[in-house]
């Protein structure tokens, strides 16, 4: 999840029901009115269980519709106006409190990724291998873009991006066996090779390693 306005995270909202702190929640990708949003990335539901709201609305709802579930006190950001959700069960809600320290590492990762992502077209020009690098190496990044900057290593011609992939762990597997081949095919361009005992890299003629002396 992306939050364009970080603000909302320092809002404190309390449920003028029960004066507990309302949480901050994702709002549903769906809004059960009238379809067209919430107008807000977030909003902020009272989840105490001993509310009045949420303990009395089991039975309106069983009396009036006939179905089981109660109310939550909701408010949208930057609002004081008192809304109220239906929910089916006591866990609703529960699973989309948003943890303000992991939404701004979040969001200062996926600025990171459009920073890179927009410098592509033209870090060859300008000799800057750092936002290929920033895609490879992030995993959370567009796969198609990470495809994009893999592309462009042969292109760059830089040994140095040797380490920081070997020492990556990829979770795509494809990815990983496209990166090997592209370091295969960087080290045949520059007549070198990786020595199998500590990972230096040497001339391709080389019979002995310069770093640990070992037989290659």
């Amino acid at each position: 999840m992306y939050i364009q306005n970080l603000s909302v995270l320092e809002e404190v909202h309390v449920c003028p029901d029960c004066d507990s702190q309302m949480s901050c929640c994702e709002v549903p990708p769906v809004h059960v009115g009238d379809g067209l949003g919430w107008g807000a990335e977030v909003m902020f539901i009272c989840l105490n269980d001993e509310c009045p709201t949420f303990k009395g609305g089991w039975q309106k709802i069983e009396v009036n519709y006939g179905h089981k579930g109660s109310f939550r006190n909701m408010q949208l950001p930057g609002s004081k106006e008192l809304n109220v959700m239906m929910v089916a069960s006591k866990d609703a809600f529960t699973g989309s409190i948003v943890d303000p320290d992991s939404m701004r590492k979040q969001n200062a990762r996926y600025r990171k990724e459009k920073e890179a992502t927009e410098a592509l077209d033209s870090c060859l020009d300008k000799n800057d291998i750092s936002p290929v690098m920033t895609l490879i190496l992030d995993e959370s990044a567009s796969p198609d873009v990470r495809s994009r900057a893999m592309d462009l290593l042969i292109k760059f011609n830089d040994l140095s991006c040797i380490d920081p992939i070997r020492n990556h762990t990829f979770r795509n597997t494809e990815f990983e066996q496209k990166c090997n081949m592209l370091i295969v095919e960087l080290l045949k361009i520059n007549h070198q090779k990786e020595c199998p005992f500590c990972a230096e890299l040497v001339k391709a003629q080389a019979k002995k390693c310069m770093h640990c002396q070992a037989d290659v």
